[in-house]
C-alpha cells in the first residue's frame, strides 16, 4: 500500500512526502478548502506566482535512513570501488547525513519539556560524533579519491556545528542541564578547529567572513548533491495556446469596436465633435474589456488543462528517471469529485462554512528502468508555505473578560482559522486513497494538523502515527 507522510515544516509551511519506484504511475491531488472569510480566491491570489513561490519540490533518490541512527547503517568501506562509485556512494552518505540532522534537529525543536529536550539533545550529539568519526575512518588516500571526500568532510563539519549551535540558540532555558550544553559546545569547538587548525580546508579570508564561508558551503551542498538529487527541467504548459487565445479575444473585441465605428459614422454625419467623443467612449471600453475578456476567455479553456510538465533526470548519466504533469487552480464546485464532495459533506454542520477550492495535481510516469546505482526508489517532496494565506488574515482583536472576587481581567485572543485539507492518491489502476486532514493557523502560525475520519465507503491511506503532528510550535518562518 503506498504511503504520503505529512508532517509541519516550519511555522506556515506543510510539507507531504512519498517514494516511487520503477514502472509507477501516481496521481496525487490536493483540494484546499479555503473558508471564503480569509478573502483567498483567484481574484486575490494568482496562481502562477503562488506555484513559484511558495510551492517548493525536492526529487531525489531514495534510501531508508532519514533519521540520524538509521544513516550510521548506511556508510560502508568504499576503497574496493571505482572512482565514479566512490563519489556517487560519498554523495550518497554525505546527503542522508545532511537531511537527516536536518530532520531531527527540527523535530528536537518541538520538545518544550526540558526533561525530553535536553536528553534528545545529549543523544543526537552522540550519533553526530560517531558518524562523522566512522566516516573519516575510511578517508582514501589516492588523491583523486581525496578531493572529493575533502569537500564532503568540510561541508558535514560546519553542517553539523551550524544545526548544533541553533538548537542551542533556541534551546528553553535551565541552568539543569549545563553539562548536555558544555557537550555540544565542546563537539562544535572540536569541529571547528579540526576544519580550520588541522585539515585547514578553509582560508583565514573565508573563515572571517560569513557572506564568503556560507557561499562556499551551498557550493559544496551542491557538489553532495550530484547523482543524488535529480535534476529538474520545467516547462509551462499552453504557452502557444494562450497566444491564440489572446488573437482571438482581440479579434473578437476589435470586431465588435468596428461595428460601433461604423454606427457611429453613418449616425453621425461628418467628422463632429460628437463622433470623436463617441470614438473616444468606444476605444475606451475596448481597453477596459479587452484584458478581463481575454482572461475570462483563457479561465475557461485552461480549466481542466495541466500547467506545467516536467522531466526528472538522473545529474550523472542525465538518462530521464520520470516525467511529471502538474495542476494548479482555483476549481468550481460542479468540477469536484464527488468521493471528495462526500468527504466534506460529513463535517459537523457548525464546520460546513463557504470555501474557495484550491486544486493541486500531480502526475507522475516513473521510466521502467532499474535506477543508478542500485537505488530502488525516488522520493518526492513538496513543501506547501501557507504564508501568501496568512497574509490575507484578520489579526485577533477581540478581548475575553473574567471575574474573580469581584476583579474583572481581560484576556486577548487570537482569530483562528480552519483548511481543511483533502489528499488522493491513485497508483496505476488501482483505485484512489484518501485522507483528510485539518489544518487550524492564524496570521503567525499553524496552530495544529489533525487527521479527520473518512466515510466508511472510502479508502484511506495508510499513515504511520508520528507522521501527523497533533500539535506544532510556532518558528519564525524563514518567507515571512
Amino acid at each position: 500500500m503506498a504511503k504520503v507522510k505529512v508532517k509541519q515544516e516550519e511555522a506556515l509551511s506543510i510539507k507531504f512526502s512519498h517514494q516511487m519506484g520503477p514502472g509507477d504511475q501516481r496521481v496525487f491531488d490536493l483540494y484546499f478548502y479555503l473558508p471564503t472569510e480569509m478573502g483567498i480566491g483567484s481574484h486575490t491570489l494568482d496562481e502562477e506566482d503562488y506555484y513559484h513561490s511558495s510551492i517548493l519540490g525536492r526529487r531525489s533518490y531514495y534510501s531508508k535512513g532519514l533519521h540520524l541512527p538509521l544513516v550510521q547503517s548506511r556508510f560502508v568501506s568504499l576503497n574496493k570501488r571505482t572512482l565514479e562509485e566512490f563519489r556517487l556512494y560519498l554523495n550518497l552518505f554525505a546527503y542522508q547525513f545532511a537531511v537527516a540532522i536536518e530532520t531531527d534537529v527540527k523535530e528536537l525543536h518541538q520538545k518544550l519539556d526540558l526533561n525530553e529536550f535536553y536528553p534528545a539533545l545529549d543523544e543526537l550529539c552522540d550519533v553526530v560524533a560517531q558518524l562523522l568519526k566512522k566516516f573519516r575512518r575510511n578517508e582514501p588516500n589516492d588523491p583523486k579519491w581525496k578531493s572529493y571526500f575533502e569537500h564532503a568532510d568540510n561541508y558535514l563539519s560546519w553542517f553539523c556545528e551550524q544545526q548544533l549551535l541553533k538548537t542551542l540558540a533556541r534551546s528553553p532555558r535551565s541552568a539543569d542541564y549545563s553539562d548536555v550544553k558544555e557537550k555540544v559546545l565542546n563537539l562544535c569547538r572540536n569541529e571547528n578547529h579540526y576544519r580550520e587548525q588541522v585539515c585547514k580546508y578553509n582560508s583565514m579570508q573565508t573563515q572571517q567572513d560569513a557572506n564568503r564561508i556560507s557561499n562556499k558551503m551551498l557550493l559544496l551542498r551542491r557538489l553532495i548533491q550530484q547523482g543524488v538529487v535529480l535534476k529538474e527541467e520545467l516547462k509551462p504548459l499552453g504557452v502557444g495556446l494562450k497566444k491564440f487565445v489572446t488573437g482571438v479575444a482581440t479579434g473578437l473585441v476589435m470586431l465588435v469596436v468596428s461595428a460601433l465605428i461604423i454606427k457611429a459614422q453613418g449616425f453621425f454625419n461628418g467628422l463632429t465633435l460628437t463622433l470623436l467623443l463617441t470614438l473616444a467612449v468606444i476605444y475606451g471600453f475596448r481597453e477596459i474589456f479587452k484584458e478581463d475578456f481575454r482572461n475570462a476567455m483563457w479561465r475557461l479553456i485552461q480549466r481542466g488543462r495541466p500547467r506545467w510538465s516536467r522531466i526528472l533526470r538522473d545529474t550523472t548519466t542525465q538518462a530521464v528517471v520520470a516525467k511529471q504533469l502538474v495542476w494548479l487552480e482555483f476549481m468550481r464546485s460542479q468540477d469536484i469529485p464527488k468521493a471528495v464532495s462526500d468527504i466534506m459533506r460529513q463535517r459537523h454542520s457548525q464546520n460546513k462554512v463557504d470555501s474557495e477550492v484550491l486544486h493541486y495535481r500531480i502526475a507522475t510516469k516513473v521510466t521502467n528502468k532499474p535506477f543508478e546505482a542500485d537505488y530502488s526508489q525516488i522520493q518526492e517532496q513538496v513543501n506547501f508555505s501557507l504564508v501568501p494565506f496568512a497574509r490575507h488574515l484578520e489579526r485577533g482583536k477581540a478581548k475575553i473578560y473574567s471575574e474573580s472576587e469581584g476583579n474583572i481581567s481581560n484576556e486577548s485572543v487570537e482569530r483562528r482559522y480552519q483548511v481543511n485539507l483533502v489528499a488522493v492518491l491513485r497508483d496505476g489502476k488501482q483505485q484512489p486513497e484518501y485522507a483528510r486532514f485539518k489544518v487550524t493557523m492564524n496570521r503567525s502560525s499553524i496552530v495544529e494538523i489533525t487527521e479527520s475520519k473518512l466515510p466508511d465507503n472510502v479508502q484511506p491511506f495508510r499513515l504511520e502515527s508520528d507522521e501527523i503532528l497533533p500539535e506544532v510550535v510556532s518558528h519564525p518562518h524563514p518567507h515571512a
